[in-house]
């Protein structure tokens, strides 16, 4: 992606054309990868590399529930280009230069910035009205899927999306780390929502990334965080001290 090029996206292209540009690559990310992700799965436990988490299948009419739903979201993900691009039009966010090191620095701080925006925008979710009528939608799929991704409410999918918008006016990325970040939440959502994991649930934390959230699924409590557990041991042990204090 050259320079020229990201500035004619940035600077020229109509809001209509940024959200079509935005909605396909979405749609390409989920409905181009996750055929593929669920295929190498299934390589992969034919050569006991991976093990499936939950013996019990989901059914093609889950699949299919989760593939609407996903569509109306990336119906929504579609409009988060347009505030950035505002912001950026107005100089209130500042694009660095697409060097290697913004580059790699970008895409791991979006990564970091993404467990701390949707560890609290899970567990908000979770609020007994939200989750009743909301985040009820995430877990129809009780047996989680690679097509569980995108599966959310309408108002679940805004909330996600604004991930880029709640981080760019405060620190500088370059475009291409922007443009890459989605890519690298959805392996990890691929990871988490594939219903396969390493070893038997034992052994070193990243291996454990696939059974927790697949868990969450089906227990609809605890493991609220992304790829870390780091701030759901923080929450537990907040949680803890303020019950001994009472």
């Amino acid at each position: 992606m050259s320079a020229n090029l990201v500035h004619d996206i940035v600077y020229e292209y109509s809001y209509t054309q940024l959200y079509g540009l935005t909605f396909m690559y979405f749609f390409l990310l989920y409905f181009g990868m996750a055929p593929l992700f669920d295929k190498s799965c299934i390589w992969l436990k034919k050569k006991n590399i991976i093990h499936r988490i939950n013996a019990r299948k989901a059914t093609k009419r889950q699949k299919r529930m989760e593939r609407i739903h996903s569509l109306k979201s990336i119906f929504v993900f579609g409009f988060s280009v347009v505030p950035v691009v505002y912001l950026i039009r107005s100089k209130t966010i500042i694009l660095l230069p697409d060097t290697f090191l913004n580059i790699v620095l970008g895409v791991l701080c979006l990564t970091l910035w993404n467990e701390i925006h949707f560890f609290v925008v899970h567990r908000f979710m979770h609020i007994p009205f939200l989750m009743k009528t909301v985040h009820k939608v995430h877990h129809k799929s009780i047996v989680p899927t690679v097509y569980s991704v995108y599966s959310f409410h309408w108002f679940e999918a805004l909330l996600l999306s604004t991930v880029p918008l709640t981080i760019l006016p405060l620190i500088p990325f370059s475009p291409i780390a922007v443009f890459l970040y989605p890519l690298t939440s959805i392996l990890l959502n691929y990871s988490g929502h594939c219903n396969y994991r390493f070893g038997k649930g034992k052994g070193v934390e990243w291996k454990l990334f696939g059974t927790r959230h697949n868990t969450h699924h089906g227990a609809f409590k605890k493991n609220y965080g992304f790829a870390s557990n780091i701030l759901d041991k923080l929450n537990d042990k907040i949680s803890q001290q303020r019950l001994s204090k009472k």
